[in-house]
């Protein structure tokens, strides 16, 4: 039963002490401490996830300390994030707290693939997205 429109849910009143794996989506109200690889998620206000994230998107909005890893990346004003986060797409509203570093995905690629590339030449349609949303 391979369904697109499945999804899990992690309540607030759940505390998970390890790694996570889903290949639905994911909801989380809870407090995770372990890693959580999965296609889509969606961090509630009051959850706080120490680990590492890995998703095809993620919607945050609560605490994060740890590593992130997304295709589409939305971080709304309530979040706060302590990490490195790596994306293909990225909207951050304004009041959203970042501590870490930001690198576009396929710029990081190139960078490894070609380090002698010079930074001269500009491709519009190689530049990362980065959306403000107010």
């Amino acid at each position: 039963m391979a369904s697109g429109s499945t999804f899990s849910v992690i309540g607030p009143d759940v505390v998970i002490k390890g790694d996570i794996s889903a290949s639905a989506d994911l909801h989380v109200d809870g407090r995770i401490e372990g890693d959580i690889a999965c296609a889509s998620l969606v961090q509630g206000e009051g959850s706080t996830i120490e680990g590492a994230i890995k998703a095809d998107s993620a919607r945050l909005a609560g605490t994060v300390k740890g590593t992130i890893e997304a295709k589409e990346l939305v971080v709304l004003k309530s979040a706060r994030i302590e990490g490195d986060v790596n994306y293909d797409a990225l909207t951050i509203e304004q009041g959203a707290a970042v501590e870490g570093r930001f690198a576009h995905s396929e710029r990081r690629a190139q960078r490894a693939a070609e380090p002698a590339q010079t930074k001269s030449a500009k491709d519009d349609g190689e530049e990362p997205r980065l959306t403000l949303a107010g």
